[in-house]
């Protein structure tokens, strides 16, 4: 006989994960997760970002660093120079973020074999035939 988790209800399930959430949404993004990687490697420029960012608008570039820097994650530097030069780096908080980013990837590596065997298996398994019955 199955033992039930009783204490578990969404309201205890929300508290404790909203702040979580919230703050991996923002670092999840698509675009801010290419910004960090893009940005590790030392000062970058807006325009190296926008030139290096496959598919991103000048205008969601701008919001997702301006996101990242208001998080604490980016730092936005203007040099005085004419025309103004804006490099953009990581603060260490995001370059913790970034070796977890790293971490994350080199398990995606690892286990892409296995998880691509473990859906065609499911697939073969729950036909979408089988579903409508």
């Amino acid at each position: 006989m199955s033992q039930r988790n009783t204490g578990v209800t969404s309201q205890v399930v929300n508290a404790h994960a909203c702040p979580v959430r919230e703050v991996l949404d923002r670092v999840a993004g698509k675009w801010s997760v290419q910004i960090l990687v893009a940005a590790a490697h030392g000062p970058i420029r807006f325009t190296e970002l926008e030139r290096g960012i496959e598919g991103i608008s000048r205008r969601m570039l701008t919001l997702t660093l301006r996101n990242l820097e208001r998080d604490g994650l980016v730092t936005r530097t203007v040099h005085p120079t004419v025309p103004p030069k804006v490099e953009y780096d990581l603060t260490p908080v995001a370059r913790e973020l970034h070796e977890s980013l790293q971490q994350l990837t080199a398990w995606a590596e690892r286990n892409r074999l296995y998880i691509a065997e473990a859906r065609a298996s499911y697939d073969t398994e729950h036909r979408p035939d089988e579903l409508d019955a």
